[in-house]
């Protein structure tokens, strides 16, 4: 049976290392711990869990002001509780939430609404959530949560892109990236330009390379060889990979130290280690050592 409903997609972001650091049975008591947390959260938010799948939660809620308000009041509670745990436990949450069909069997959903929802948790980075535009339909009001269209987004399986938006629900913070209501016909108003799409700009001192879509993969590092030159020791011979695929540029670190992302207009920076992230918008990223280092290599982006 068919029913309109939002569907909610939470996964834990770098599991994968902890299971390689902890070993299965501690890595797995870890990740269960997180998930049945999340899974409370939901239920206690007043929607519907559907099943865990080894580090994610899939839920459903009737309304999507509801879920709105239960993954921001799931993020901030998180962020908390992730400040409390050891740094080799430390799994951030990227969600998904998508208004749409969805058709219920046993217990069990399923339809594109699904899968968007599973996609977007995917495509996104740790600390967010990514919505598409029928899910912010008459959305609360929330203290210092914006929406930030990001642009028509191509989904694996899925013939038309989706419209998506990212919630900023980290508190206290001010951008001029920021709008505090998103417009139900963003599309016609925005018109159908994808912000992941086309070509990305990458500087560095006096480097400057713009590379299209169809020139990618494009590697990163400090061998002579690879197609973005940065010539620091920390970086490794060959950093990081940007790829473009289903219609985004994705980052993947390959090195031994990692890479952190920081998003214009955005929270936290990001920390990825032998894992991947989209780029959107414009921002930068630091090679081998954290933004914190002033003396770190770091390589800005544009994407139009």
């Amino acid at each position: 049976m068919a029913v309109h409903s939002t569907v909610v997609f939470a996964d834990l972001f770098g599991s994968t290392g902890v299971f390689e650091s902890l070993g299965n049975a501690k890595a797995t008591a870890a990740v269960t711990q997180a998930t049945n947390w999340v899974a409370e959260k939901i239920t206690a938010n007043g929607g519907k869990v559907v099943k865990l799948l080894g580090d994610g939660v899939l839920a459903t809620f009737k309304k999507s002001p509801e879920a709105i308000a239960a993954v921001v009041e799931i993020q901030r509670s998180y962020q908390l509780r992730l400040a409390g745990l050891a740094p080799q436990l430390y799994m951030p949450l990227r969600i998904g939430v998508v208004r749409g069909d969805v058709i219920l069997v046993d217990d069990d959903c399923y339809g594109d609404a699904v899968n968007t929802a599973s996609r977007l948790s995917e495509l996104t980075g740790p600390h967010q959530i990514w919505v598409n535009d029928k899910a912010i339909e008459n959305s609360p009001k929330l203290d210092d949560v914006h929406f930030r269209f990001l642009g028509p987004i191509a989904i694996r399986g899925r013939s038309e892109p989706c419209n998506v938006y990212q919630i900023e629900w980290q508190e206290d913070q001010n951008s001029e990236y920021f709008t505090v209501q998103a417009p139900a016909n963003a599309q016609s108003e925005t018109g159908v330009v994808d912000v992941l799409g086309g070509q990305i700009e990458l500087s560095f001192n006096e480097l400057r390379q713009t590379f299209q879509a169809f020139e990618l993969p494009i590697h990163i590092g400090r061998f002579r060889k690879v197609d973005f030159v940065v010539n620091d020791p920390r970086v490794s011979r060959s950093h990081a990979t940007i790829e473009w695929r289903n219609g985004s540029f994705i980052l993947v670190d390959e090195s031994s130290y990692g890479s952190w992302i920081r998003f214009a207009g955005s929270g936290a920076d990001l920390m990825l280690r032998r894992d991947e992230c989209v780029l959107h918008g414009h921002g930068q990223f630091a090679l081998g050592t954290s933004f914190s280092d002033p003396s770190a290599p770091i390589v800005s982006f544009v994407v139009r």
